[in-house]
Protein backbone atom coordinates (compact mmCIF):
# COMPACT_ATOMS: atom_id res chain seq x y z
CA UNK A 1 0.00 0.00 0.00
CA UNK A 2 0.85 3.47 -0.75
CA UNK A 3 0.14 6.84 1.44
CA UNK A 4 -0.87 9.67 -0.70
CA UNK A 5 -0.68 8.46 -4.42
CA UNK A 6 -0.30 4.74 -6.34
CA UNK A 7 -0.43 3.66 -9.47
CA UNK A 8 -4.36 4.84 -10.03
CA UNK A 9 -3.58 8.15 -9.50
CA UNK A 10 -4.21 10.61 -12.98
CA UNK A 11 -2.16 13.60 -12.73
CA UNK A 12 -2.30 16.92 -14.24
CA UNK A 13 0.49 18.84 -14.98
CA UNK A 14 0.04 22.73 -14.49
CA UNK A 15 2.68 24.30 -16.49
CA UNK A 16 3.17 21.37 -18.68
CA UNK A 17 4.60 22.77 -21.54
CA UNK A 18 7.30 25.25 -19.98
CA UNK A 19 10.81 23.89 -19.99
CA UNK A 20 10.85 22.28 -16.51
CA UNK A 21 7.12 20.89 -16.69
CA UNK A 22 7.97 19.67 -19.91
CA UNK A 23 11.01 17.64 -18.64
CA UNK A 24 9.74 16.26 -15.31
CA UNK A 25 6.72 15.57 -17.00
CA UNK A 26 8.45 13.05 -19.22
CA UNK A 27 10.55 11.51 -16.52
CA UNK A 28 8.20 10.81 -14.34
CA UNK A 29 5.85 9.20 -17.25
CA UNK A 30 8.60 6.70 -18.11
CA UNK A 31 8.85 5.89 -14.12
CA UNK A 32 6.63 2.59 -13.42
CA UNK A 33 2.77 3.40 -14.36
CA UNK A 34 3.61 6.88 -15.38
CA UNK A 35 2.05 6.22 -19.04
CA UNK A 36 -1.67 5.73 -17.51
CA UNK A 37 -1.10 8.25 -14.44
CA UNK A 38 0.06 11.17 -16.53
CA UNK A 39 -2.92 11.80 -18.47
CA UNK A 40 -3.82 16.16 -18.27
CA UNK A 41 -1.98 19.12 -19.42
CA UNK A 42 -3.10 22.52 -18.85
CA UNK A 43 -2.09 25.79 -20.31
CA UNK A 44 -4.91 28.74 -20.90
CA UNK A 45 -3.08 29.53 -24.04
CA UNK A 46 -2.50 26.14 -25.72
CA UNK A 47 -5.73 24.27 -24.96
CA UNK A 48 -6.80 21.57 -27.50
CA UNK A 49 -3.03 20.76 -28.19
CA UNK A 50 -0.79 18.34 -26.95
CA UNK A 51 2.30 17.39 -24.98
CA UNK A 52 3.65 14.58 -26.82
CA UNK A 53 0.29 12.80 -26.83
CA UNK A 54 -0.91 13.88 -23.53
CA UNK A 55 -3.97 16.23 -23.90
CA UNK A 56 -4.15 20.19 -22.98
CA UNK A 57 -7.03 21.51 -21.42
CA UNK A 58 -7.62 25.57 -20.70
CA UNK A 59 -7.61 24.56 -16.95
CA UNK A 60 -7.82 22.15 -13.87
CA UNK A 61 -11.61 22.14 -14.06
CA UNK A 62 -11.79 20.46 -17.60
CA UNK A 63 -8.64 18.38 -17.36
CA UNK A 64 -10.77 16.94 -14.10
CA UNK A 65 -14.28 16.85 -16.40
CA UNK A 66 -12.33 15.44 -19.93
CA UNK A 67 -9.84 12.84 -17.74
CA UNK A 68 -10.80 12.26 -14.38
CA UNK A 69 -7.58 13.76 -13.11
CA UNK A 70 -7.13 13.92 -8.40
CA UNK A 71 -3.78 15.00 -8.42
CA UNK A 72 -1.91 18.18 -9.66
CA UNK A 73 1.56 18.72 -10.06
CA UNK A 74 2.41 22.39 -10.45
CA UNK A 75 5.52 23.82 -12.70
CA UNK A 76 4.18 26.92 -12.69
CA UNK A 77 6.63 30.56 -12.87
CA UNK A 78 6.53 31.94 -8.76
CA UNK A 79 4.21 35.04 -9.34
CA UNK A 80 1.59 32.95 -11.32
CA UNK A 81 1.91 29.35 -9.15
CA UNK A 82 -0.39 30.22 -6.13
CA UNK A 83 -2.82 31.18 -8.30
CA UNK A 84 -2.65 27.36 -9.89
CA UNK A 85 -2.89 26.50 -6.92
CA UNK A 86 -6.31 27.84 -6.07
CA UNK A 87 -7.43 26.97 -9.77
CA UNK A 88 -6.56 23.42 -8.27
CA UNK A 89 -8.56 23.36 -5.26
CA UNK A 90 -11.54 25.06 -6.89
CA UNK A 91 -11.19 21.76 -9.43
CA UNK A 92 -11.66 20.27 -6.12
CA UNK A 93 -9.06 17.73 -6.33
CA UNK A 94 -7.60 15.26 -3.99
CA UNK A 95 -4.30 16.30 -3.73
CA UNK A 96 -1.92 19.61 -5.33
CA UNK A 97 1.99 19.31 -5.29
CA UNK A 98 3.84 22.59 -5.80
CA UNK A 99 7.34 22.25 -6.53
CA UNK A 100 7.72 25.73 -7.81
CA UNK A 101 10.49 27.55 -5.71
CA UNK A 102 9.93 31.30 -4.46
CA UNK A 103 6.58 32.27 -4.61
CA UNK A 104 5.91 35.42 -2.70
CA UNK A 105 4.70 34.35 1.06
CA UNK A 106 1.75 36.72 1.03
CA UNK A 107 0.63 35.01 -1.76
CA UNK A 108 1.03 31.43 -0.29
CA UNK A 109 -0.71 33.14 3.14
CA UNK A 110 -3.78 34.28 0.96
CA UNK A 111 -3.89 30.80 -0.09
CA UNK A 112 -4.07 28.94 2.60
CA UNK A 113 -6.32 30.59 4.40
CA UNK A 114 -8.55 30.51 1.67
CA UNK A 115 -8.28 26.49 1.86
CA UNK A 116 -8.86 27.27 5.23
CA UNK A 117 -12.26 29.58 5.06
CA UNK A 118 -13.85 27.61 2.72
CA UNK A 119 -12.93 24.37 4.40
CA UNK A 120 -11.52 22.75 1.54
CA UNK A 121 -10.78 18.68 1.13
CA UNK A 122 -7.89 19.23 -1.06
CA UNK A 123 -4.53 18.29 0.64
CA UNK A 124 -1.45 20.74 -0.36
CA UNK A 125 2.00 19.55 -0.57
CA UNK A 126 4.73 22.27 -1.20
CA UNK A 127 5.59 25.14 -2.42
CA UNK A 128 9.08 24.15 -2.77
CA UNK A 129 9.46 20.74 -2.40
CA UNK A 130 10.52 17.52 -4.48
CA UNK A 131 7.19 15.62 -4.72
CA UNK A 132 5.89 12.66 -3.62
CA UNK A 133 7.07 8.99 -4.64
CA UNK A 134 5.40 5.41 -4.70
CA UNK A 135 8.51 3.42 -5.46
CA UNK A 136 7.74 1.02 -8.56
CA UNK A 137 3.71 2.90 -8.86
CA UNK A 138 4.51 6.06 -9.55
CA UNK A 139 6.78 9.72 -9.00
CA UNK A 140 5.35 12.83 -9.55
CA UNK A 141 7.99 15.58 -8.90
CA UNK A 142 11.80 16.05 -9.48
CA UNK A 143 13.16 13.03 -7.62
CA UNK A 144 15.34 10.31 -9.45
CA UNK A 145 13.50 7.46 -9.57
CA UNK A 146 15.92 4.91 -9.89
CA UNK A 147 17.42 5.35 -6.45
CA UNK A 148 14.00 4.13 -4.80
CA UNK A 149 13.09 0.46 -4.12
CA UNK A 150 9.58 -0.91 -3.14
CA UNK A 151 9.45 -1.53 0.41
CA UNK A 152 7.90 -0.99 3.92
CA UNK A 153 9.95 2.30 5.25
CA UNK A 154 7.62 5.81 5.10
CA UNK A 155 10.43 8.90 4.56
CA UNK A 156 9.38 12.27 5.48
CA UNK A 157 11.52 15.84 4.75
CA UNK A 158 11.82 18.95 4.59
CA UNK A 159 14.87 19.00 2.41
CA UNK A 160 14.73 17.41 -1.15
CA UNK A 161 18.29 16.46 -1.74
CA UNK A 162 18.46 14.85 2.45
CA UNK A 163 14.90 13.07 1.09
CA UNK A 164 17.30 11.79 -1.54
CA UNK A 165 20.04 11.15 0.73
CA UNK A 166 18.08 8.60 3.33
CA UNK A 167 16.15 7.02 0.65
CA UNK A 168 19.59 6.28 -1.50
CA UNK A 169 21.12 4.94 2.30
CA UNK A 170 17.93 2.61 2.87
CA UNK A 171 18.05 1.06 -0.88
CA UNK A 172 21.64 0.14 -0.12
CA UNK A 173 20.81 -1.48 2.52
CA UNK A 174 18.03 -3.14 1.25
CA UNK A 175 15.51 -1.36 2.67
CA UNK A 176 12.26 -0.04 0.31
CA UNK A 177 10.53 2.50 0.63
CA UNK A 178 6.24 2.69 0.46
CA UNK A 179 5.80 6.47 0.01
CA UNK A 180 8.85 9.34 0.21
CA UNK A 181 7.19 12.65 0.78
CA UNK A 182 9.00 16.15 0.58
CA UNK A 183 7.05 18.52 2.33
CA UNK A 184 9.12 21.65 1.02
CA UNK A 185 10.99 24.38 2.94
CA UNK A 186 9.14 27.23 2.47
CA UNK A 187 7.63 28.87 6.06
CA UNK A 188 4.10 28.61 4.65
CA UNK A 189 2.90 25.27 3.20
CA UNK A 190 0.57 22.32 3.45
CA UNK A 191 1.07 19.14 4.45
CA UNK A 192 3.62 19.25 7.92
CA UNK A 193 5.35 16.15 9.21
CA UNK A 194 2.55 15.41 11.72
CA UNK A 195 0.14 14.92 9.18
CA UNK A 196 1.88 12.52 6.85
CA UNK A 197 3.14 10.82 10.26
CA UNK A 198 0.00 10.23 10.97
CA UNK A 199 -0.79 8.59 7.21
CA UNK A 200 2.25 6.46 8.14
CA UNK A 201 0.67 5.28 11.44
CA UNK A 202 -2.36 4.55 9.31
CA UNK A 203 -0.73 2.53 7.01
CA UNK A 204 -0.19 -1.19 7.30
CA UNK A 205 2.25 -1.59 4.36
CA UNK A 206 5.02 1.19 6.56
CA UNK A 207 6.75 -0.65 9.17
CA UNK A 208 9.28 2.24 10.32
CA UNK A 209 9.45 6.00 9.40
CA UNK A 210 12.71 8.50 8.57
CA UNK A 211 11.72 11.85 9.77
CA UNK A 212 13.99 15.08 8.33
CA UNK A 213 13.60 18.37 9.27
CA UNK A 214 15.66 21.64 9.63
CA UNK A 215 16.00 24.61 11.45
CA UNK A 216 13.66 27.18 11.87
CA UNK A 217 9.89 26.91 12.81
CA UNK A 218 8.37 24.11 15.52
CA UNK A 219 6.55 21.97 12.84
CA UNK A 220 9.12 18.98 14.11
CA UNK A 221 8.63 19.25 17.48
CA UNK A 222 4.79 19.22 17.03
CA UNK A 223 5.32 16.01 15.48
CA UNK A 224 7.70 14.72 17.50
CA UNK A 225 4.99 15.40 20.54
CA UNK A 226 2.74 13.74 18.48
CA UNK A 227 4.66 10.30 18.10
CA UNK A 228 4.77 10.16 21.40
CA UNK A 229 1.15 9.59 22.35
CA UNK A 230 -0.12 8.16 19.19
CA UNK A 231 2.82 5.94 17.16
CA UNK A 232 2.81 2.72 16.85
CA UNK A 233 6.03 2.25 14.59
CA UNK A 234 9.54 3.17 15.31
CA UNK A 235 10.60 6.82 14.19
CA UNK A 236 14.09 7.77 13.30
CA UNK A 237 15.27 11.42 12.82
CA UNK A 238 18.09 13.87 11.26
CA UNK A 239 17.41 17.86 11.72
CA UNK A 240 19.52 19.81 9.10
CA UNK A 241 21.54 22.84 10.14
CA UNK A 242 23.45 22.00 14.02
CA UNK A 243 26.58 25.00 12.77
CA UNK A 244 23.61 27.52 11.34
CA UNK A 245 24.17 31.10 13.13
CA UNK A 246 20.64 32.81 15.04
CA UNK A 247 19.50 35.23 12.04
CA UNK A 248 20.73 33.77 9.20
CA UNK A 249 18.52 32.28 6.23
CA UNK A 250 19.91 29.05 5.20
CA UNK A 251 19.11 27.63 1.92
CA UNK A 252 15.58 27.32 2.34
CA UNK A 253 13.17 30.26 3.34
CA UNK A 254 11.64 28.71 6.53
CA UNK A 255 15.17 27.89 7.68
CA UNK A 256 15.86 30.63 9.90
CA UNK A 257 16.25 30.97 13.69
CA UNK A 258 14.53 33.60 15.50
CA UNK A 259 14.34 33.96 19.18
CA UNK A 260 16.10 31.28 20.12
CA UNK A 261 13.89 28.87 18.77
CA UNK A 262 13.72 26.59 15.97
CA UNK A 263 17.45 25.49 16.67
CA UNK A 264 18.88 22.31 15.45
CA UNK A 265 19.69 21.36 18.97
CA UNK A 266 16.47 21.87 20.22
CA UNK A 267 14.29 20.19 17.90
CA UNK A 268 16.65 17.03 18.55
CA UNK A 269 16.07 17.64 22.01
CA UNK A 270 12.49 17.23 21.88
CA UNK A 271 12.91 14.74 19.45
CA UNK A 272 14.95 12.49 21.64
CA UNK A 273 12.78 13.06 24.63
CA UNK A 274 9.38 11.97 22.22
CA UNK A 275 11.07 8.38 22.14
CA UNK A 276 12.77 9.14 18.64
CA UNK A 277 16.20 8.20 17.82
CA UNK A 278 18.16 10.71 16.41
CA UNK A 279 21.48 10.91 14.78
CA UNK A 280 23.87 14.26 13.87
CA UNK A 281 24.91 12.58 11.05
CA UNK A 282 23.37 12.48 7.84
CA UNK A 283 25.48 9.58 6.93
CA UNK A 284 24.01 7.56 9.40
CA UNK A 285 20.34 7.77 8.78
CA UNK A 286 19.84 4.33 6.68
CA UNK A 287 21.75 2.60 9.43
CA UNK A 288 19.71 4.26 12.64
CA UNK A 289 16.52 3.39 11.08
CA UNK A 290 17.73 -0.41 10.05
CA UNK A 291 19.33 -0.60 14.02
CA UNK A 292 15.62 0.09 15.66
CA UNK A 293 13.68 -2.62 13.04
CA UNK A 294 12.93 -5.77 15.30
Amino acid sequence: MSILINKNTRVVTQGITGKTGQYHTRTSREYANGQQCYVAGVNPKKAGEDFEGIPIFANVAEAKAKEGVNVSVIYVPPPFAAAAIWEAVEADLDLVICITEGIPVRDMIEVRDRMRKQNRRTLLIGPNCPGVITPDEIKIGIMPGHIHKKGRIGVVSRSGTLTYEAVGQLTDLGLGQSSAVGIGGDPVNGLKHIDVMRMFNDDPETEAVVMIGEIGGSDEEEAALWVKDNMKKPVVGFIAGVTAPPGKRMGHAGAIISGGKGTAQEKLAVMESCGIKVTKNPAEMGKLLQSVLK
